[in-house]
């Protein structure tokens, strides 16, 4: 695996931290800018909503630039809004700097995981993809409880300062490590790369893509009140409950990495089938705490282990416009981490207890394995009647 491969891991780290730090550090900003607790947490969703536009936005703006280029670009804004996050005393500042941020995480997305499949064999492509994708789980596990420490102890700038300075290595690498690769898409506009929509299979690709991340945060949203409310866990133990998620969430995308490559079809439909069966399993055994934290893991692993082979397949189907399919499975993903907690946040409003959310990622997914099975059988089905067409003695 090339190296330059793993510094884009090392990037996406830096920012995946930047995208989910907030949830410790809203009290902090609230506070220190005097403004309510809905508007610091208005950051998180303007974080999230800029990821939404900004993933196909980005990704046809930088369609023509070199690769390179691009990454140092948007990773030098990521860094420079930090840096004037971190110094701004004004909240309309700090809002501008999330929105713009998201725009920039979203180009360095596209490119990125275009960038990654590009520089290996094309059996290697998920692995590549699973290691930039391992740096949101690393973010997960390392990242964001350190900013919530740092927060804690400096301040929630000290967080902001945090995220800008891990990013200078990486923005150091990517001069050095990553080839001026010009971009696939060079030689059409922007409307004949559009035309990639056209295939109804990469549509389905890009909701499924949506449905098994809105699933995966739904639960991970409300996984705390699961934990203590209805498995018993001590508050105390919250943070090792996540943890155990993001842990899970790094063995899945690296395992996934290693086995979508070379059975993309069967692993896809075998995890989507597992996935589902899960978190139904953990919406049953959420009240036995053994058991609930062994799902807890596997769930993390499974859901990111699924993720990888979703985006392969996104990377494949598109491959004449890389780019724009970055931008488009890293909308997709967004689209699902913002709408999968909001309905699972409708259940609980609507008074069906904590494991409600649970079921409702067992729905999400009930709704979107028919889009992989159905294809995996009728492939298999075609195969072995070619078998048996093959193996026919004709008739005299």
């Amino acid at each position: 695996m090339p190296f330059a491969v793993y510094v884009l891991g090392l990037a996406v780290f830096a920012q995946g931290t930047s995208e989910f730090m907030l949830s410790g550090l809203v009290t902090g900003i609230a506070d220190d800018l005097h403004v309510s607790l809905s508007a610091a947490g208005l950051l998180t969703s303007a974080f999230a909503v800029g990821m939404v536009v900004g993933a196909p936005l980005m990704s046809l703006l930088c369609r023509r630039w070199p690769r390179r280029r691009a990454l140092v670009g948007f990773l030098t804004v990521f860094v420079a809004v930090h840096v004037v996050g971190a110094l701004t005393t004004h909240y309309p500042v700090l809002l501008a700097t999330r929105v713009v941020g998201a725009l920039a995480n979203a180009g360095f997305w596209a490119v990125a995981l275009a960038t990654a499949v590009s520089m290996v064999e094309p059996g290697l492509r998920a692995r590549a993809t699973s290691v930039v994708v391992g740096g949101v789980t690393l973010a997960c596990i390392v990242g964001v409880p350190g900013g919530a420490l740092l927060g804690e102890r400096w301040g929630w700038r000290a967080a902001f300062w945090a995220v800008a300075v891990v990013s200078l290595p990486a923005l150091a690498a990517l001069v050095r490590m990553v080839p001026e690769q010009a971009p696939v898409e060079r030689g059409t506009g922007a409307l004949g790369e559009l035309r990639v929509l056209r295939d109804g299979r990469l549509r389905m690709t890009l909701l499924v893509c949506a449905l098994v991340q809105g699933a995966t945060f739904c639960t991970f949203t409300y996984l705390a009140p699961l934990a203590t409310e209805v498995g018993g866990i001590g508050e105390g133990w919250v943070p090792g409950v996540l943890a155990l998620f993001g842990v899970g969430s790094f063995v899945g995308v690296t395992v996934g990495g290693r086995y979508a490559d070379g059975h993309p079809t069967a692993y896809l439909t075998a995890a989507m089938l597992a996935l589902t069966t899960g978190w139904a399993v953990l919406a049953l055994t959420a009240g036995h705490p053994v058991a609930a934290l062994v799902f807890v893991f596997v769930q993390g692993a499974l859901a990111f282990g699924t993720g990888i082979a979703l985006i392969s397949r996104v990377m494949t189907r598109a491959a004449e416009a890389p780019t724009l399919a970055g931008g488009f499975a890293t909308a997709a993903f967004n689209v699902g981490a913002t709408v999968g907690p909001w309905v699972g946040g409708l259940a609980l409003s609507a008074g069906l207890g904590f494991r409600s959310p649970v079921w409702v990622s067992a729905l999400m997914m009930a709704v979107a394995l028919p889009a992989v099975l159905i294809p995996a059988v009728a492939t298999v089905t075609t195969a072995r009647r070619g078998d048996r067409d093959e193996g026919r003695v004709p008739t005299p």
